[in-house]
């Protein structure tokens, strides 16, 4: 079956099976640095919803600055609130792209094939010139070093016209939108050269010294343009550690019961409810600060409606199960850089009964980081380097929801040899806990003499 983008009449490769293929989970104005933020009081928002009522109490900010997750004076304090706002704009952003793509309603420029013949698409540059300008406008230039995914190059190509426009397009729509999220919009649109200038921000190496954000525009891009999971993953290292994670996960709903339907029933449930509904509150932000011993979560901001830090931040955490026939473990759904195989030998050793959890994208994290899940393990086929982009924003997450991660032989992931997982060993092993994790260590250790990899 194929993707199509029905206004060129232009369909699209699937890039293997259907929807099917995975599990779905489915203030006074002042200014801080060039950035002026407003403050907008709850009352304004309209946004308490029976939700909110039911499924979560909201964490007011005085009770927030109790918690010393969002004191002002905290350290990594604005970094975590303004790297939110970038993810949670970002997250919108992509909602309005995927709609398009997937309602047939786009254009053949919308995917194009990235050398490693991965699908990328326009959202990966937008959400890439978002962050780099919303960071950039709060944080100030000189302050912020980004590693990520995407170059400028591709774009700069002179058969990338159409994708450099729809681009630019999407950019300064998204930015026309700014001040729903407390920050000043551009007092006009932004150009091609202003775009591409942003984009070319993002060329951080990383390393081991200094302070630099790492993001992964759209992770997941298969999960993304077949409508399914997909996430933004933003994280700010210093001096080789991560010390902030945010992780959108647009597709992945607040509220657990509804983990268990497909998409495609999501999408006739929209059409057949008005936009107001609360029925689905669909995607979801996470973050974490390095040390807090704690872990958020909050809905993404409706379409119209204002965003106001910290906009009901829930606290999460990882499941307390730590008996393996009960425990449920993700993998990733793209067979080409993880063996299925040898996980499924790992879990049955250690007693994993469950069917694994199949998803796109760094949604796995986010599932263990709330209790969704308790074990991700990823063995890497020979030759495949792990991107730090990859990783970084989900580690943090779990670790300071109660979880632990670590490469096959039980040591952290070591972020601070430039762009890759440099010296990991086997693979990476995320657990809900201690017991599991060493139970998976033993196996790993027990199998990997009679494994391929």
């Amino acid at each position: 079956m194929s993707l199509y983008c029905s206004s060129l009449g232009t369909k699209l490769p699937r890039w293997g099976g259907g929807y099917d293929d995975a599990f779905t989970l489915n203030h006074v104005v002042k200014q801080q640095g060039s950035c002026s933020t407003l403050n907008l009081s709850r009352k304004h928002i309209g946004f308490v919803s029976k939700f909110d009522q039911i499924c979560s109490s909201p964490v007011m900010e005085d009770d927030n600055k109790e918690l010393g997750l969002f004191c002002d004076s905290e350290e990594y304090s604005k970094e975590l609130e303004f790297g939110v706002k970038a993810v949670q704009m970002a997250c919108s952003l992509c909602q309005r792209v995927q709609n398009t793509l997937i309602s047939n309603t786009g254009t053949n420029h919308q995917v194009k094939s990235k050398d490693d013949n991965s699908p990328v698409t326009v959202a990966d540059w937008s959400v890439q010139a978002i962050v780099s300008w919303m960071l950039s406008e709060c944080l100030g230039n000189e302050n912020i070093s980004i590693v990520a995914e995407e170059d400028v190059q591709t774009l700069s190509k002179a058969n990338a016209s159409e994708l450099l426009e729809a681009v630019v397009e999407t950019v300064n729509e998204c930015l026309g939108e700014a001040p729903r999220f407390g920050v000043q919009k551009p007092k006009s649109a932004l150009g091609t050269s202003e775009i591409l200038e942003i984009i070319s921000r993002c060329n951080s190496t990383g390393g081991p010294t200094g302070k630099f954000w790492v993001l992964d525009p759209v992770d997941g891009t298969l999960g993304f343009v077949r409508g399914d999971q997909y996430a933004v993953a933003l994280a700010l290292i210093e001096d080789g550690e991560v010390k902030l994670g945010v992780l959108g996960c647009p597709n992945y709903p607040m509220r657990k019961e509804w983990l268990s339907y497909q998409h495609r029933y999501h999408r006739i449930i929209s059409k057949l409810t008005p936009p107001t509904s609360e029925t689905w509150d669909k995607g979801c932000v996470l973050y974490a600060k390095k040390g807090s011993g704690k872990a958020w979560m909050q809905p993404l901001v409706r379409p119209t409606k204002m965003f106001v830090w910290p906009s009901h931040a829930k606290q999460v955490s990882v499941s307390s199960i730590d008996n393996p026939a009960l425990a449920t473990f993700c993998e990733p759904v793209e067979k080409a850089n993880s063996s299925h195989s040898f996980t499924a030998g790992l879990a049955q050793s250690v007693g994993l009964r469950k069917q694994p959890l199949r998803v796109y994208s760094m949604v796995k994290y986010a599932a263990i980081a709330r209790g969704d899940a308790e074990v991700f393990m990823k063995f890497a086929k020979a030759g495949y380097k792990e991107k730090i982009w990859d990783h970084a924003a989900g580690v943090i997450i779990i670790q300071e929801a109660g979880g632990m991660v670590t490469d096959a032989g039980g040591l952290p992931l070591d972020f601070s040899k430039g762009l890759y997982l440099e010296g990991l060993d086997r693979g990476i092993v995320a657990c809900s806990g201690a017991t599991l994790h060493a139970k998976i260590i033993h196996a790993v250790d027990a199998s990997w003499g009679s494994s391929s990899l």
